[in-house]
């Protein structure tokens, strides 16, 4: 799909959803290994990319606040993933990068939901499309994967299984729309910061179908498999269980757990209207907390 005549585009970076997180190994070079089932949602920040004479980047919306200063730098030395995911690709793809980008930011930072890295990969996404690159582009894959381990999937935005250090992406035949709940208490925790404090992950390698037909389905296989992040991000947020035990307790959840390296939990439901009921009890008991209901493997990109 070629967008060269378009002016504006304005991309959902979707929240991405570790459902289950196993560790199975450790490079030489320190990076950890994994195996992980993960979904998008229809709840995620938004990439605005404009034509312009030149380059900028501004960052907007409820956690724009959150970023330091040198996050919103639009300069080459900013801390910015987006900033860096524009300029990297526009250096590889020999184009001037003479767009203005701004950044709605939805989702809290440092919260487990691929913000970041779904950030970029939007990023990358819209100006592929803005600029007519060819999909295949030699330099992409290693591109995004470079910018971080998730950024690979967050770019294919589908349900899949992701194993290595992010490479290895295998999309899922079948994986139904499911309605989830998205909780965070407010406070954050590097990724870095918790794969440091992990220890040894247990030995569980559960087989994995290649796609799922219904919630129900789903949610058994998800009872066989964990987090194993989960004890390592405890020591770092101790609100954890709270929120778990809060998600437990909403009517008619189906299963609950943390995403990624922690900060955000979330809960399934088999039908909308429980979602939405969730929603209003974990509000009315927890006003501070971050949450929000959506559906699941729903995400519209453009």
């Amino acid at each position: 799909m070629a967008l060269a005549h378009v002016k504006t585009l304005s991309i959902l970076a979707p929240a991405k959803v570790n459902l289950f997180l196993h560790i199975t190994g450790k490079r030489d070079d320190g990076l950890h290994l994994l195996d992980s089932l993960v979904a998008f949602t229809d709840i995620g920040d938004e990439v605005k990319i404009e034509r312009s004479t030149g380059f900028s980047f501004n960052v907007k919306g409820p956690f724009a606040s959150s970023f330091e200063d040198d996050e919103q730098s639009s300069a080459a030395n900013s801390k910015n993933i987006v900033v860096k995911a524009a300029r990297a690709l526009a250096l590889l793809a020999g184009q001037p990068l003479d767009v203005a980008i701004t950044l709605h930011k939805n989702l809290p930072l440092a919260s487990g939901v691929g913000g970041g890295s779904s950030d970029a990969a939007a990023c990358i996404w819209g100006l592929m499309k803005l600029w007519s690159l060819p999909p295949q582009a030699p330099y992409l894959n290693d591109l995004l994967l470079t910018l971080g381990a998730d950024v690979p999937v967050c770019y294919q935005c589908q349900s899949a299984r992701m194993r290595g250090i992010g490479e290895d992406i295998e999309p899922l035949a079948r994986f139904p729309e499911v309605p989830i709940l998205l909780v965070n208490s407010g406070i954050g925790c590097s990724t870095a910061d918790i794969f440091s404090a992990f220890g040894e992950a247990p030995q569980m390698h559960s087989e994995m179908p290649s796609g799922f037909d219904d919630i129900y389905s789903l949610c058994e296989f998800l009872k066989l498999a964990d987090n194993h992040l989960y004890s390592a991000a405890l020591q770092k947020l101790p609100v954890l269980p709270d929120v778990i035990k809060a998600l437990q307790a909403t009517s008619d959840v189906l299963i609950s757990r943390m995403s990624g390296s922690g900060g955000t939990c979330f809960a399934l439901y088999d039908t909308a209207e429980a979602a939405q009921r969730a929603a209003e009890e974990m509000t009315a008991a927890h006003p501070t907390w971050w949450v929000k209901r959506g559906w699941l493997n729903r995400p519209e990109r453009y």
